[in-house]
Formats: C-alpha cells, structure tokens, sequence
C-alpha cells in the first residue's frame, strides 16, 4: 500500500476515530451527518460568494478595490472552511497543506491558462479566432477580481464540500456525477447562459476539477485550474465567461464560426474544442488517482 494510500484511509476515518474517542454529543452527531454538513457548510459559502458578488459588481468602476474586497472575502471563507473542519468534522484541514501549495497551485495555474490558450490557437488555426488589435495594459486589471472570487469560492462550495462530503458518503464515481451536475447547471443562472453550455461544462470542468482534487486531496490544483482558465479567457482573449460576464481583455479579438466552435453566447466552455482538452485532462488526472489509490467507496461497501 502506498503512502498516499495509507494517508487518504487515514484521513477518511479520522473525523469518526476523532468523534469515538471524544464520545459526542447529540446535536455533534446529527451536525456531522452528510446533508446536514452540506447544508451547514454550503449555504454560509454559497453567502458569501453572493455577497462578493455584490461587491464587485458595486466596485465595477474600481477594480483594484474590488480586487481588495474580493481577497478579504476570499480569506474569510479560508478561515470558515478550516473553522468548520476543525471543530464539526473533528480532522486537519488537509485540504489546505500548505506545504505542497507552492507546487500544486502553480501546476494548477499553467495548465488552466495553457488549456485556453491551446483552445483559442485552435480556433485561429480553423481560421475561427482572429486578433486585430490590442488594448491597454489596465484593461487586464479588473479580470483579477472575478477570477480570484470563482476559483476560492467556487472550489470551496462545489469541490471542498459538495464533492468531497458526497464522496464520503456515497463514494468517488457517484460524488463525480453529483457535484459535476451541479456545477455545470448552476450556470444556467447566467444572463446569456444555454443549455449546452451547462452540459459541456458538467462534463469538461466538472471532471477536471474534481479530478485535480481527487489526485492530490488538496484544493490548491483545482483552484489554479479555475483561477487561471477565467482570467486567460478574459483578461487576455476577452472570451465570455460562463455565459456571464464579456468584459475587453488585452487583445481585441474578430470571432466569427458556428457555434459548436465558437461557444456561442456561453463562450468558449461550450466549445467542442475546449470539451476535447479539458476533458481530456481531465480523463488522465482520474486515471492517476485510480492509480493512487484515491477512489473512496460508498459506505455500503466498506470493510470498517
């Protein structure tokens, strides 16, 4: 059995080693049943990405404020994730090691920009993405804000606790489906949102990053997956977010091309050239975690 082995068994039976040890309390027992720490840590989560929200649409003419508001938002729901799993789950907050954060969130980043930037070369390729001009440096700026909020935020929520909580209920496969679901049709909320567009992204994004969380058990990869995926596409392509936000980034682009290309009014997500690359990627991040040894299964079909 391999460390990672040893380390993930370890981890999944730590919060009920932990709770045996310390005899709890009703209420601690009925807090730490799945759906009701779903909802305890979700909703408070799903909050606070709404109250962002507010603010940066709020500091739309003031990025850099935005930006600040966005980082003390982003801290606060570090510091609730780890309150949560500290004194309810009862367990380290390995999601957060800060040891492998340097490497894996870099990871993360390059390859989340480089899966754009490799779509978009496609699409200049087929003749679909053309570039005739550029704009100012400071129109790169105001990207930071929205990209720093979805990749914390939304890793936190659809990762950190939709999936991982799941997952340790009804195991890895199921937990895959569910949160990849989830993530994908609540960006039907979007303005211009469409229905392959939430399709395409449950797919694509949906296994990538929770793949990235299932091969290392960290938040950090995924993180840089989606921090750097938004920002790619809009600060330098100027590509619709999502559906939702389609704000000038560095280069001002000539986009012309069906949609099955193009993405449409949803953007580059919907496109089968970003659903080849990313699902790609992130067929080979599962298959390195089925390789470690990271697949839970559910609890009818565990030993102890």
């Amino acid at each position: 059995m391999t460390q990672d082995c040893r380390e993930r068994q370890a981890n999944l039976g730590q919060r009920v080693d932990n709770t045996k040890d310390s005899k709890p309390t009703i209420w601690l027992r009925i807090v730490q049943f799945p759906l009701v720490r779903l909802v305890l840590l979700g909703v408070p989560l799903l909050c606070m990405m709404a109250v962002n929200g507010g603010f940066m649409e709020k500091f739309t003419t003031t990025p850099l404020m935005a930006i600040a508001v966005t980082i003390a938002m982003a801290g606060l729901g570090f510091a609730f994730y780890a309150g949560f799993v500290r004194f309810i789950e009862r367990r380290p907050v390995n999601e957060f090691a800060l040891l492998q954060f340097p490497r894996e969130l870099g990871i993360g980043l390059l390859v989340g920009a480089g899966l754009y930037t490799g779509a978009v070369l496609v699409l200049m390729v087929l003749g679909v993405y053309r570039i005739e001009g550029l704009n100012p440096i400071s129109s790169m700026i105001p990207a930071i804000a929205l990209a720093l909020s979805s990749g914390v935020f939304e890793e936190l929520l659809f990762r950190g606790a939709l999936f991982r909580v799941v997952e340790e209920w009804l195991g890895s496969w199921i937990s895959l489906v569910v949160s990849s679901f989830v993530f994908g049709f609540v960006h039907m909320l979007n303005p211009a949102a469409t229905l392959t567009g939430a399709l395409f992204i449950s797919v694509e994004a949906g296994l990538l990053l929770a793949a990235a969380y299932m091969v290392t058990r960290r938040l950090w990869m995924s993180m840089g997956f989606h921090m750097a995926w938004n920002y790619t596409q809009s600060a330098v392509f100027s590509g619709v977010v999502s559906g939702a936000v389609s704000e000038p980034g560095l280069i001002k682009p000539v986009i012309k091309g069906p949609d099955f290309l193009t993405g449409g009014s949803f953007g580059l997500e919907a496109s089968v050239v970003a659903f080849v690359l990313c699902t790609g990627v992130g067929v080979v991040l599962l298959i390195m975690a089925v390789r470690r040894g990271h697949i839970v299964p559910p609890f009818w079909k565990r030993t102890n």
